[in-house]
């Protein structure tokens, strides 16, 4: 089989798993960006902006290991079809929310965001674990790109549609991530593979924790994941794009859905690019590169006022980001057992995955305590250092040459 990441394509159930992620990635990017348009609409809050972060971040924190048993004991697809179908009905209910709902009452939004960061706590690690086993070891790294290429896809293109949508007002965008959630659930169902799990272990406080064990064990595995953490923890800007959209660059809510599109759109085209020639050599020093430009493209976005200039800053952002995933899933899929999978991919998913959430509520935090501003311009900064840093604490890291050994 070929080596270009292309090849993977040729797997039905691999096909069916990129259409599942595809759709899936519409709607969560729907559900994203309605809710920020609403609360902050509600509440002209950067606070409020943050407390949807929070709310995100917490189920996945206190979930997140069971989860990891769970995708180590049964069958992953069928844990995806039923969180994509839960996340299917929190849309439906967010829409119901916005046409019932008196505009000072917000805590049922809350709710239902909870509801979905439940959801992506087991979806994510399932998600994560049941890739490997879907294609050929030889051709997983270019997998990992295609994976990653769709996830992108769909995060440009569901802002952009999210934000026409939000002209006719956020229930509509609501009840279209609702079908599109539901369509996912069925792509994923479709799926033939089912990957040998190993015997059912008694659960113990070792087997929970086997996963944290796993990673502490490897330091590349923990630099690459903790250095993703801290980028995205410090450098979370997008959770203010609301602000931006409304206040600072006055573009209004198709400006927020162009705006929220570029990340992604960097990112699909670096994906793209993966896919097509993955990534061989000097995976560390690229890696770490790339998280410090990252940051540098943080703080420029954080001081423009010229939306243009705004724009090219979110692309290049995003495509720095990507490289930073690839290196990271590629580590983190490659070189663990699958028996292991569910429950590294977990620790991954609340290290990396539920950072962004976390990250989203420290800038809405640090927005409402030092300006919006001054808020993105410290992240952007912060992450410069944490590269920095991360290149002298994590030196197999710094030094890894290929990708998978």
């Amino acid at each position: 089989m070929s080596s270009s990441g292309w090849a993977a394509l040729r797997v039905r159930d691999f096909r069916l798993f990129v259409l599942g992620r595809l759709l899936a990635g519409a709607g969560l990017q729907f559900l994203v960006l309605a809710l920020g348009w609403t609360i902050y609409e509600r509440t002209k809050s950067a606070w409020a902006l943050g407390m949807i972060g929070l709310a995100s971040f917490l189920p996945t924190l206190v979930l997140a290991l069971v989860a990891g048993q769970l995708a180590d004991r049964i069958d992953r697809r069928l844990i995806i079809c039923v969180c994509f179908g839960g996340q299917a009905l929190a849309g439906a209910g967010l829409a119901a929310c916005v046409l019932l709902l008196p505009d000072g009452v917000v805590w049922p939004i809350y709710a239902l965001t909870m509801m979905i960061g439940a959801g992506r706590a087991f979806y994510g690690p399932a998600t994560q674990a049941l890739l490997p086993g879907l294609v050929p070891r030889e051709i997983f790294p270019g997998a990992v790109g295609l994976n990653a290429s769709v996830w992108q896809i769909a995060s440009v293109t569901g802002p952009a549609i999210a934000g026409f949508l939000l002209i006719f007002g956020p229930s509509i965008a609501f009840a279209a991530a609702a079908v599109l959630s539901g369509l996912a659930s069925l792509a994923f169902f479709a799926i033939r593979t089912r990957p040998q799990l190993p015997p059912r272990e008694p659960v113990t406080a070792a087997t929970v924790f086997a996963g944290i064990r796993f990673i502490r064990s490897r330091p590349v595995i923990l630099g690459a994941i903790s250095l993703d953490l801290f980028a995205v923890l410090l450098g979370g800007a997008t959770a203010l794009l609301p602000i931006y959209a409304q206040d600072i660059l006055k573009v209004g809510p198709e400006g927020l859905g162009i705006l929220r599109s570029m990340p992604a759109l960097g990112a699909v085209s670096m994906a793209m690019i993966l896919a097509q020639w993955p990534l061989r050599r000097r995976t560390g020093p690229t890696m770490l590169s790339c998280v410090g430009l990252f940051g540098l493209a943080t703080v420029i976005f954080g001081l423009s006022t010229d939306f243009t200039l705004s724009l090219a800053c979110l692309v290049i952002l995003g495509a720095a980001d990507m490289v930073s995933v690839y290196v990271r899933q590629s580590l983190v899929q490659g070189e663990t057992p699958d028996d292991m999978r569910g429950r590294v991919a977990a620790v991954n998913f609340v290290f990396v995955g539920a950072s962004n959430e976390l990250g989203e509520f420290e800038s809405g935090v640090l927005a409402a305590l030092i300006g919006v501003v001054p808020a993105v311009v410290v992240g952007g900064v912060g992450t410069m250092i944490v590269a920095a840093l991360w290149a002298r604490l994590f030196p197999e890291l710094r030094n890894r040459d290929r990708l998978l050994t």
